[in-house]
């Protein structure tokens, strides 16, 4: 069985901080991409980065871009996202996703169930 587990939420104050975990089992770590998503209140999901299991290819949407850093571990079959000068704006649930091939096409197949991240300001 597939799960993907989320850890590290929390509540920051602006300029902060958070790691994120995702801790994937029931599949083989190496041949899929995995990706962090995130839906704040009464907005859509929105894709935030990604990591390739093919070539460590990473991948990350504008807002984040030089703040949020994404990584795998193939040996705990975990992949972090450390999130740094947080924003308000950053506040949402966060989700991980199991990729459907070793790179990042945007497609996805198990999601893990969110770790709430807010940010005050």
């Amino acid at each position: 069985e597939v799960q993907l587990v989320e850890s590290g939420g929390g509540l920051v104050q602006a300029g902060g901080s958070l790691r994120l975990s995702c801790a994937a089992s029931g599949f083989t770590f190496d041949d899929y991409a995995i990706g962090w998503f995130r839906q704040a209140p009464g907005k859509e999901r929105e894709g935030v980065s990604c990591i390739s299991s093919s070539d460590g290819s990473t991948y990350y949407t504008d807002s984040v871009k030089g703040r949020f850093t994404i990584s795998s571990d193939n040996a705990e079959n975990t992949v972090s996202l450390q999130m740094n000068s947080l924003k308000p704006e950053d506040t949402a649930d966060y989700y991980c996703a199991k990729g459907v091939t070793p790179s990042c096409t945007g497609m996805y197949d198990y999601w893990g169930q969110g770790t709430q991240v807010t940010v005050s300001s």
